[in-house]
């Protein structure tokens, strides 16, 4: 399969200039970039359905090339925003920017081969730059007409209350030319024919082809392509959890919770996630997705999805411990198994109850889970006792009996109890 084939059956493909495909089949290797401004110090996995644009451009013998915009990252891009952005400092966008290039590492392969990856920095370009020099050389190329005909510029441009914008910086308008300059720069300096990006920088990138023509007079020939915004089935944005954002930093998203996050995708969306953010082959999709619509309750789509791309971001062996994590709450594996940012990850949400250590010597269990809980677990002793005698009470997976003591059970690393009342009630208690 050829790019665009193999884009195109993935479901990532949505629009490209006249002459792209042409321009792929009869110039190998091209350089084909994306930008990524750093205004985190991660990505999120909203970034990661553009990374794979990257990912398969290498993987049909193309050169990607991604552009950390140091600069840029200072002005905020309009596109698909309501309102202007933070400005970052030049100290913090550096660490932002070291953060992304590990992460890029995980995808794209760098080396000094003709499809070895490269990543720039527009910083680099543009901080010598001077104010009236850009307007000289750059600026007068493209007129206000053309750029405020774009979608991200008309949608800010009002600045009324039904698009809920406050209108538009002279600031951000820049933003498309500063953008449209870096494709001339990486065209004009290493030969970069192609720009990529989601379907939302359409705007951007083709004022870069149009920047590169008309600096050329003409002769220049560059091209556009963009994928789709992954968007769930209802049509709402994807990649936020209930806790926000979804990084790929583990210390912002733990392994455990990012693992969790695509196992818990919808039947609706996991067909397209598992196209757009693994590299499993179409026959070996379509034969996954016939054994899950043969039982769709084992979620067979899911855990596929969940498997390869944690490993892919993190490590085999985050997903193994995500993967134990989760059968710990789910498949009644062992809690001591579990360090401490693994425990309270798996039982992130559920109430949480701290007791002072001074209490628990000779304390029952019926009290703890009662009196000294303000109710939150059991309303009376007579209703903690019912339920542990019906056995449907257990501290740190061991049934509690009537009889013994809170101290009978084993803290967990020596603080910790997981309290669980029927099923799916659990409850984490911390002595302190």
């Amino acid at each position: 399969m050829n790019l665009l084939d193999e884009l195109r059956w993935r479901g990532m493909f949505h629009d490209m200039m006249p002459g792209t495909a042409e321009h792929l089949e009869a110039n190998k290797p091209i350089t084909g970039y994306i930008g990524f401004d750093p205004t985190a110090p991660s990505l999120h996995i909203g970034n990661l359905a553009t990374i794979m644009l990257l990912v398969h451009l290498q993987r049909a013998g193309h050169r990607p090339m991604a552009l950390v915009g140091g600069a840029t990252g200072m002005i905020g891009d309009p596109s698909g925003k309501s309102a202007e952005r933070n400005l970052l400092d030049e100290a913090t966008l550096r660490a932002n920017q070291d953060g992304i290039r590990r992460q890029l590492e995980r995808f794209i392969e760098f080396n000094d081969s003709p499809t070895g990856a490269l990543i720039v920095n527009n910083y680099d370009w543009f901080k010598d730059f001077g104010f009236l020099q850009f307007l000289r050389d750059v600026g007068k190329h493209l007129t206000v007409n053309y750029m405020m005909a774009k979608d991200s510029v008309k949608r800010r441009i009002s600045g009324n209350e039904d698009t809920g914008s406050d209108g538009l910086s002279y600031t951000e308008f820049t933003y498309q030319l500063l953008q449209g300059y870096d494709f001339f720069h990486l065209y004009q300096n290493l030969g970069c024919t192609l720009q990529m990006g989601a379907s939302d920088q359409w705007g951007n990138i083709t004022t870069g082809t149009e920047l590169i023509r008309r600096l050329t007079n003409g002769e220049g020939k560059a091209y556009a392509l963009t994928g789709q915004l992954i968007t769930k089935a209802d049509g709402t944005k994807y990649g936020k959890s209930e806790t926000g954002t979804v990084w790929l930093d583990p210390t912002m998203t733990s392994p455990y919770q990012f693992y969790q996050f695509f196992l818990n995708s919808s039947d609706a969306d996991v067909p397209r996630l598992i196209r757009v953010f693994t590299l499993l082959s179409q026959e070996e999709i379509e034969a996954l997705e016939t054994e899950h619509a043969q039982a769709p309750h084992l979620r067979t789509l899911q855990k596929a999805l969940a498997k390869d791309v944690t490993t892919r971001v993190h490590s085999a062996e985050a997903f193994e411990a995500a993967l134990a994590a989760s059968q710990v709450l789910f498949g009644g594996g062992d809690l001591a198994s579990l360090d401490e940012a693994t425990l309270l990850d798996v039982f992130a949400g559920v109430p949480r109850i701290e007791v002072p250590r001074a209490q628990l010597d000779n304390l029952s269990a019926i009290n703890l889970l009662s009196d000294n809980t303000q109710s939150v677990i059991f309303p009376s002793k007579g209703e903690a006792r019912k339920n542990i005698q019906n056995g449907g009470v257990s501290l740190n997976r061991q049934k509690v009996t009537v009889e013994q003591l809170a101290t009978d059970v084993p803290l967990l690393l020596d603080k910790y109890l997981v309290a669980q009342r029927g099923k799916k009630n659990y409850y984490l208690i911390k002595v302190v």
